[in-house]
């Protein structure tokens, strides 16, 4: 199901909330165990405070309790050279936990399922978590796994 730093693909991810599932990438933050993955649902969809203007990277807006990361369209992320095609936006508080389990249960076979369509950048992956690990809107919890090895 993916290691630390992966960028899996959907065509269809069911939402724990029950809202309609559609395609979605999702990156795993960190493994917990054998059984459990810490990771986000990075979207499209750009919710940052007009204030702030960064174009990549981090961004960290305390007074709005607000957090996320930002990938740019077509700026290679992974290993492979891979680069989301849209603006992405990785925000703090969408981090979760998913039962690795569960997901077996939906999404049985890679490349039928699913697809790993890259690893992180150690760069890029390094970043990213501590771009979590240091904004008091991401859970402590998930600060606290984030920050362990």
């Amino acid at each position: 199901m993916g290691g630390e730093g992966d960028i899996l693909y959907f065509e269809l991810f069911y939402f724990k909330n029950s809202n309609p599932p559609k395609a979605k990438y999702f990156i795993v933050l960190k493994m917990i165990g054998a059984s459990t993955i810490l990771a986000s649902l990075p979207s499209s969809r750009d919710f940052r405070p007009t204030a702030s203007s960064e174009a990549y990277g981090c961004i960290e807006v305390p007074e709005a309790c607000f957090n996320c990361f930002v990938f740019k369209a077509g700026l290679p992320v992974a290993t492979n050279n891979w680069a989301f095609p849209l603006d992405t936006f990785v925000y703090g508080q969408q981090i979760d936990e998913y039962e690795i389990a569960n997901l077996k249960d939906i999404y049985p076979v890679e490349g039928l399922d699913y697809q790993v369509v890259g690893r992180l950048k150690d760069t890029e992956f390094k970043d990213l978590k501590d771009c979590f690990c240091h904004s008091a809107s991401v859970k402590r919890r998930f600060r606290r796994l984030l920050a362990s090895d």
